[in-house]
């Protein structure tokens, strides 16, 4: 008896253990919103207008994050200029006279278009 007492001891725990992965595993499934996900691969159109929304949104928080970096940058910039730093300020110099360069050549060209 000694022998199917330690069988059903192995057998009630391993049957133990595997509710308990079993219990781990529908915890997990249910963190990953397994359900809703496919709920949503059956509707392909609701998908698309999800990740449309998703897209726009994501567009236009790249757009407004880089504004404001640029603003930050330019802002940096002109306080460097302020301080007159020899080397970077004649190499932001060179810059602008650069950009101010390609403005100029690039408004003739669109306010005479046909003279070129």
């Amino acid at each position: 008896m000694t022998k199917e007492a330690g069988t059903d001891d192995k057998q009630n725990q391993v049957v133990e253990e595997l509710a308990e992965k079993v219990e781990e595993l529908s915890t997990n499934i249910q963190k990953m919103r397994l359900a809703e996900y496919l709920e949503m691969l059956e509707h392909p159109r609701r998908l698309f207008y999800i990740n449309f929304l998703l897209g726009i949104a994501r567009g236009f928080g790249s757009a407004i994050g880089f504004t404001i970096l640029a603003g930050i940058v330019v802002y940096i910039l002109q306080k460097i200029v302020v301080l007159n730093m020899p080397i970077i300020g004649s190499f932001i110099a060179n810059i602008v006279e650069i950009v101010q360069r390609e403005l100029n050549v690039g408004g003739v060209i669109f306010q005479n278009p046909g003279k070129i």
